[in-house]
Parts: C-alpha cells; sequence; structure tokens
C-alpha cells in the first residue's frame, strides 16, 4: 500500500476543528464531477498532472471506468492553503446517475457541504434537481460550479452576451431549487451569488475555473477565455486560473467547518436531547467527548471482511475502542482505524471528531447505524434514518447456471445488500425464485456484473426485467370478520386509503414506528386532524406506507396477542390479494377480537393467518387497485427534434409537464410509466438521430388504467403460478 506524502500533515490537521471541510461533488451524471475531483487531486500530488481529467482516478472500479461513470462513492482527504492558513478537504465523489442515488443519500450524511457540478451547455437537469433538493433536506450547504464552459465557445460558438445570459439562468435556476427546497431560516443565506464568489466557471477537462474574486485579482476577463479558445492558447488558463485554487478557496470561504455544521444539523439528524451530554459533544464536535459515529457506508472486503465507513460526530476512536451499535443492538471491538485515500485505506492510530473514518471488526454494521461508545449504551438515541428519494421499481429474477453455484449465489447476494440499501435481494424457499430489485435497468445490469466479479467468474442467467407494483385501495371496505384455522379466534378488520399526507410523512421519516406511540399521536392529531381514538392507538407503521390501528375495546387477552397480531398485518402487507405485490398507502383498523382463554389456541400460527384473511376480506370490497411506478422524465434536445421527442413519450402513456427553450436546446419535462420504459433508449436515439439525452427518476406511485391493470394482474398471477381467475371477497370473509 503506497504512503501518501500529506497523510502526517492532514492527521495534525484534523484536530483544528476550524481548519476542516467535509464535501461532497453531486451533479447530475455526465456533468463533470469525476472529472472534476481527478484535477484536485493532480494538484494534491496524487495523481499525475498529465492524467488529471482522464484518470478517473476515484472510480477504482473496473467497470466505473469502462462505463465513464461513478457507482459508488469515494472518499480523501486533501490538503489546501487558504489566506496563509492550511485546511484539510475530506472530499467524497458520489455518482450522478439516478439509479445510484441512494449512494448519494448515505454521502451526504457524512459531509456538511456540497459542491453543485451543472454543465454549462445542459444547465439545471432533473437529476440537478434531485441531488440538490437531497442535500438541503440534510441541511448540506452548497455552491455551485459551472462546468464545460469551453464547450459554449468551442462547440456553440455563442457570443460573450449569448454565454453570459446563459450563465445568468443557470445561477437563477439554481437559487430557485434553493428557494423551493430550502429552510426558511437559512434559504436566502444559502442562495449562491456571483458577487459574493459562491459561483465558480470553468473546465474540469481543462483544468481552469474562477469565481469573480479570483478574475478580478488576475485581471481575468470572460473576454479573454473566448479569445484563449478562438486563439488556441487556452492551455494558458489552467497556468493563470488553476482550477483547484478556484474550487477550494470558493469551499473553504463558504462552506462551514464541523463545529459549526453540526450545531445546525443536529437537530435535522438527531432526536435525542441536546442538552443532555451526548447532545452538547456532538454540538460542540468535542473529541473528549463520548465515541459517536453514524455510519454511511458499509463494504465487504474480500481479506479485511466488512469495512464500516461514517462521520465522527464527537470523541475519538482507535484500536481496541470497545463501542456499541445501537440497531443491532451489538458490541464489537474496534480492530482497525483508517482514513480514506481513493481507492487506499491508509491505517491511522486515531480519528477525532468532525472527520470521516472507516472502521474494521463491525460485522453487523450497515448504512445508517449508529456507534457509541460502549459506555454511553445505554442512554444513546440513534440517529434518524437515512431517507432515500427513490425506492427499487424493477426485478430480474436470477439463478446460478450450475445447480452447486447456489450456495456461493445466496452468499453472495446477501453481500450486495449490505454494501447498497437501495438493491433489494429476495429468497423465496418455497417457490425456489431469486429476486433482485433496484432503481432502474443501470442498476440492476450493474449489481449482476458485480455477482460474477465477487464470485470469481460465478455463470449466471437471468429473467427480463419486471416492473414492481403496488396494490392500494380507494374506498373504505366493509368490517370483515375471519376465524383462526382452529376457529377459536374471531377478528374484525376494516381498511380504507391512508391518506395521502400522512403517506408523505412516512415516507420523509416524519413519523415512524420507532418514535412511539404517543409521539406518533400527537403528530397525526396536530397535523392530520385524525380522531383522537385512532391517533392514540397506532400499532404498526410498515415499510411500504401501511398503518395498522386498533379501535377495540377491553378485549381479553388483546395484550398477548399484540406482536402476533401486528405480523399478521405485515405478512398481508409484504404480498398482497391482488398478485402478492405489497400494499401501499392502506390503513388498517382492528375494530373487535375475540380471544380464546387458553394460550395454546391462540398461538402465532391462529392468530397470524386469521388477521391476514381479514385484511384480504376487507380489501377486496374497498375499491382494490394497483398502483405502477412514475418516472419524471427530463429531455434534453435540439428544437428540430422537440416533436418527436413529445409524440414518443405521450405514445408511451407518458404526459408532457413543460417544454423550455434554454438556448439552442429545449428542455423538456414529463413523467412516463417505468414499464412503458424498456427500450426507450433505442427509439429515442432513432428519433432524434442520437442528439437527445434524457434521464429518468422515480418520482411516484399512479393507479393504473383499468385496461392496463387487468392485463398486468393477469400476467403477473400467471408468472408466480397463481390461479389467473381473481379471488372474491367472501373466500376470506367468515359467516359469524
Amino acid at each position: 500500500m503506497p504512503r501518501f506524502r500529506q497523510t502526517s500533515e492532514i492527521l495534525k490537521l484534523m484536530e483544528r476543528k476550524d481548519n476542516i471541510r467535509n464535501i461532497g461533488i453531486i451533479a447530475h451524471i455526465d456533468h463533470g464531477k469525476t472529472t472534476l475531483t481527478d484535477s484536485l487531486l493532480a494538484e494534491a500530488g496524487l495523481l499525475s498532472p498529465k492524467l488529471a481529467g482522464e484518470a478517473r482516478a476515484l472510480d477504482y472500479l473496473e467497470e466505473e471506468q469502462k462505463r465513464g461513470i461513478t457507482i459508488k462513492t469515494a472518499n480523501i482527504s486533501l490538503l489546501h492553503e487558504y489566506g496563509g492558513e492550511p485546511y484539510v478537504v475530506n472530499l467524497i465523489d458520489t455518482p450522478g446517475h439516478v439509479d445510484f442515488t441512494g449512494k448519494v443519500t448515505r454521502a451526504l450524511r457524512a459531509i456538511d457541504g456540497c459542491v453543485v457540478v451543472v454543465d454549462a451547455v445542459e444547465e439545471v437537469m432533473v437529476q440537478t434537481e434531485t441531488v440538490t433538493r437531497q442535500a438541503l433536506a440534510e441541511r448540506v450547504r452548497p455552491v455551485l460550479f459551472i462546468n464545460k464552459v469551453d464547450r459554449l465557445i468551442r462547440e456553440l460558438r455563442l457570443t460573450l452576451d449569448e454565454i453570459q445570459s446563459k450563465l445568468v439562468r443557470i445561477i437563477r435556476d439554481f437559487n430557485s431549487l434553493i428557494d423551493l427546497y430550502g429552510e426558511p431560516d437559512v434559504k436566502d443565506d444559502w442562495k449562491v451569488d456571483l458577487t459574493k464568489g459562491s459561483v465558480a466557471f470553468g473546465s474540469a477537462l481543462h483544468r481552469w475555473g474562477f469565481t469573480l474574486e479570483i478574475a478580478q485579482r488576475r485581471g481575468l476577463r470572460f473576454k479573454d477565455v473566448i479569445n484563449a479558445y478562438q486563439g488556441e492558447g487556452w492551455e494558458s488558463l489552467k497556468e493563470v486560473v488553476p482550477l483547484h485554487v478556484a474550487i477550494l478557496d470558493m469551499v473553504v470561504k463558504h462552506l462551514p467547518n464541523p463545529v459549526k455544521a453540526q450545531r445546525h444539523r443536529l437537530p435535522k439528524v438527531w432526536t435525542g436531547d441536546l442538552d443532555s451530554e451526548i447532545g452538547r459533544a456532538m454540538e460542540r464536535c468535542d473529541d473528549n467527548g463520548p465515541t459517536i459515529m453514524c455510519i454511511t457506508m458499509a463494504q465487504v472486503d474480500p481479506h479485511a471482511g466488512l469495512v464500516a465507513t461514517g462521520r465522527l460526530f464527537s470523541g475519538s476512536v482507535r484500536e481496541g475502542d470497545q463501542v456499541y451499535l445501537v440497531n443491532a443492538r451489538k458490541d464489537y471491538r474496534v480492530q482497525q482505524v483508517s482514513m480514506y485515500m481513493g481507492a487506499f485505506r491508509e491505517v491511522v492510530d486515531r480519528i477525532v471528531a468532525g472527520n470521516i473514518t472507516a472502521l474494521l471488526g463491525l460485522d453487523l454494521a450497515r448504512a445508517g447505524e449508529t456507534l457509541v461508545d460502549a459506555s454511553h449504551k445505554d442512554v444513546m438515541v440513534p440517529f434518524e434514518r437515512i431517507k432515500y428519494v427513490s425506492e427499487p421499481v424493477i426485478t430480474i429474477a436470477i439463478e446460478p447456471k450450475h445447480p452447486r453455484d447456489l450456495p456461493k449465489l445466496v452468499d453472495i447476494m446477501h453481500r450486495l445488500s449490505i454494501e447498497d440499501p437501495n438493491l433489494v435481494t429476495t429468497i423465496d424457499k418455497e417457490t425456489g425464485e431469486y429476486l433482485l430489485s433496484g432503481m432502474g435497468e443501470l442498476h440492476l445490469e450493474i449489481a449482476c456484473k458485480f455477482l460474477q466479479d465477487y464470485g470469481g467468474g460465478l455463470e449466471i442467467v437471468t429473467s427480463k426485467p419486471l416492473v414492481v407494483y403496488r396494490e392500494s385501495v380507494q374506498g373504505r371496505g366493509v368490517i370483515a370478520m375471519a376465524k383462526s384455522p382452529n376457529k377459536h379466534n374471531r377478528f374484525w378488520v376494516q381498511v380504507e386509503p391512508l391518506e395521502e399526507k400522512v403517506v408523505s410523512m412516512i415516507e420523509s421519516g416524519k413519523i415512524a414506528e420507532e418514535m412511539g406511540r404517543r409521539r406518533v399521536g400527537e403528530i397525526l392529531r396536530e397535523e392530520c386532524d385524525w380522531p383522537v381514538d385512532e391517533a392514540r392507538n397506532v400499532w404498526s407503521i410498515e415499510e411500504h406506507k401501511n398503518v395498522f390501528i386498533d379501535l377495540t375495546k377491553g378485549v381479553q387477552y388483546l395484550h398477548e396477542a399484540k406482536d402476533m397480531a401486528i405480523s399478521g398485518f405485515r405478512w398481508a402487507c409484504k404480498a398482497g390479494v391482488f398478485c402478492e405485490e405489497p400494499l401501499r398507502g392502506v390503513k388498517v383498523k382492528l375494530m373487535d377480537a375475540q380471544l380464546h382463554e387458553d394460550p395454546v389456541h391462540r398461538g402465532p400460527a391462529q392468530i397470524m393467518p386469521a388477521i391476514r384473511r381479514a385484511i384480504f376480506g376487507s380489501f377486496l370490497t374497498a375499491k382494490p387497485a394497483l398502483l405502477e411506478p412514475i418516472y419524471r422524465i427530463g429531455v434534453s434536445v435540439p428544437a428540430q427534434w422537440l416533436g418527436d421527442v413529445m409524440s414518443l413519450i405521450t405514445r408511451r402513456r407518458g404526459r408532457i409537464v413543460s417544454s423550455e427553450p434554454k438556448g439552442p436546446l429545449t428542455m423538456v419535462d414529463g413523467y412516463i410509466p417505468v414499464a412503458e420504459t424498456f427500450g426507450l433508449s433505442s427509439e429515442m436515439r432513432s428519433a432524434t438521430s442520437g442528439r437527445a439525452f434524457w434521464q429518468c427518476t422515480f418520482d411516484h406511485w399512479e393507479k393504473a388504467p383499468e385496461n392496463v391493470a387487468l392485463e398486468v394482474i393477469k400476467s403477473i398471477r400467471e408468472r408466480k403460478g397463481l390461479p389467473l381467475e381473481l379471488p372474491r371477497p367472501e373466500r376470506f370473509i367468515d359467516e359469524a
């Protein structure tokens, strides 16, 4: 392992909180994040300047190099001098492709500020909005780098006035995002401003860039940049206004240090008592406080085992420290402490609060886990769950080509699910199906490639991609009664739609089961006007946004059967009655129950099936509906092909929301069902002669048209070996 010349210097600076910046680089795909990172590394002496812009140093996976995209987040620490002071910049390069936004979400928990990169030609795109929204939701402060300015001059041949109006429009549109998604108390201060130096322009590929302040100091005008490219003298720009100076100066000047950031971010990411010993230590980013770390990434190293990466909010960590994982409820001894240097982990003696570190020896660590000093495990409140902006909507069935490789496949699928929580692996032991669910076709394609690589050339067979659906209701069902298999227990259940506002609150994490019934009840009463008896008796909030409520009065033995009833509710939600797809947005109310006095007759094998049957019976009388996933689609296309693009989207059951000219290109914004996007790439390229650039990102669930729903339900039931005829309510509802 190479010993980086700056490691010792960086470690010394890590204790000077004012001189630390934890930042990420985020953007729409292909807008230049990784190229920008290469340029920063070159100036830090970690990469040959000749290779900067081409090396993709932090894209250390073979698949990343081959595809020219970032798939995993990568970390590195850099040194930078500003105003005569040395600073350590802990940098994370993140993916831009929508299929990997889960990794962006996790990276944001570890950082305090971000550089948002926007392509000067394509301007603010769909994914720019998504990642900016994610950053603002985590209270991560942004600055703006407008990249590929050289393309405006060399390719589009715009005049000075046209270039300036384009750049002004990008700044305006970016500030509109901050205005839309920023929190009221900070959004005016956080808006980027050319005159204050929180906007930089340049070319990451050619390694030059400047803020207005730097341009004035160097006597550089935009006309000089145009002349440099028209006269082929652009190479001199990287000497006059080197890119790393512009970016890192902007980062140091405008993005917060860990102490300032944690004071602002802590109430958002942690619900514990800020006046407690732990709360005060995290607010001060205290090296001498209890060791507290939020784990943001877990990866399996074939040689070292599981590597847990995260942000230290308080205290320090050394090899041999006794720590506790709050969610896993397990004690561990730290086996090794490291800092990241691109593809390498550099083993160090100690890392202190406010920095990003990697630890070995924590087998059950997962993204979103809370680590605390073992002596404080009884009082530690975990960090807020990391909330993802998307969810898996496409599935493939997978199996090994040779049956003898089945144990290896199961083991590697488990490893994949550890490293990428947005990749859902399902092993159905009854049907023998092995399923992978992801954000999109690329996400699953990359996952399959990793399966083969991790398995040492494991040969696998995959099905065609299938869309994931949800089952829901549009009205209130009857109060359905179902008996347990032994006929000794009875349950009366009613289902109805869960209000969209409540679904959104569950998605955002504003209400969650672990908050406790009292707190959940207060929020539902105050913000959603729920009746008191419903709000205070929420038993369970299920992962697919369903709620189970107890409205019974004085039922004997119910407290003993509660956990079994909740398990029955979760069983029903996991695989619905239409076609065994998960339920979504359903409120399930337990209206009454009769339980046998002998515990032998009211075990899990009796309670769970009865609850499930009652839910299904009421569900089938409540105007059941099939929900399909909808992508938001953004297309950037020259005006002459605009009609073809709009026609293609509407032909595939999509709808256009807006089309806005931005210079020589027109930006089309709309929605399209995920099921209609298979084969879209080749058709889009054909219709526009390859001149359109587009991106789809999951946006919402929507009721499928009736004719579509019937066909989909029929095909899913056929695929799963279910009877083609839909079940009737009478099959699940018993007579009194």
